[in-house]
């Protein structure tokens, strides 16, 4: 395929992030669009498994917190923790939706909310009506980090985890200058919060390719 096919298929606009990348070069362009790829795919496993034990935390704290298994469905009613939330409407349609089909348990509502569902339940509003406790869950935390700090952190997993999912680069800094930077300070953060989870990263993460070395050095090398 010529360049321009390429154009065709994924869109100049796309592309050029690329080209502007590599000086014009439209052949290293198209590679370091690969090597992005690439990238993107070692650390979606690494967002999946912190996607999972946050929520699983969080479901748990809950669970014992308003000692309800159904704890989401009824937050979601007026008065409360999540009644104004932003996620409250699609989530209860997605409620009704199970019920009908005859398909509804607490498991599958936790299974089926965004990762911003999640990160929401770290807002002022149901930090506060939930008890503020939710911090509890972060056995490990850093002394004197608080709801702010982390909501933001997580904010910043959030859109590095959406730049992912959306095919995004997140090879480049912010000037559009080729750098690991971005995806190293993720990686980093991750790993932070995996720990305040309380999990060993080298336990947790065994067997997944992370932080992937050669492919960061292709990158930074193109």
């Amino acid at each position: 395929m010529k360049y321009k096919d390429f154009e065709d298929a994924f869109s100049a606009a796309r592309l050029n992030k690329y080209k502007n990348a590599c000086g014009g070069n439209t052949n290293k362009a198209l590679t370091l669009y690969r090597h992005n790829v690439k990238l993107c795919q070692k650390f979606y496993g690494v967002l999946n498994i912190f996607e999972i034990i946050l929520r699983n935390a969080i479901n748990q704290h809950y669970t014992a917190h308003f000692n309800d298994a159904d704890w989401i469905y009824h937050q979601l009613q007026s008065g409360g923790m999540l009644e104004h939330s932003p996620h409250q409407h699609d989530t209860l349609n997605d409620i009704t939706a199970m019920v009908a089909k005859g398909k509804y348990t607490p498991d599958k509502v936790v299974a089926s909310v965004s990762f911003g569902f999640w990160t929401y339940m770290f807002t002022k509003v149901p930090f506060r009506i939930g008890g503020q406790s939710i911090l509890q869950i972060f056995t490990g935390r850093q002394t004197g980090l608080g709801q702010k700090a982390i909501f933001k952190e997580l904010q910043q997993i959030k859109a590095f985890r959406n730049r992912i999912a959306h095919h995004e680069p997140i090879c480049f800094d912010a000037t559009g200058r080729k750098s690991m930077v971005y995806a190293q300070t993720n990686y980093a953060l991750i790993l932070k919060y995996i720990a305040f989870l309380g999990y060993d990263k080298d336990d947790l993460l065994f067997g997944l390719d992370v932080m992937p070395d050669a492919v960061m050095n292709k990158i930074t090398q193109l």
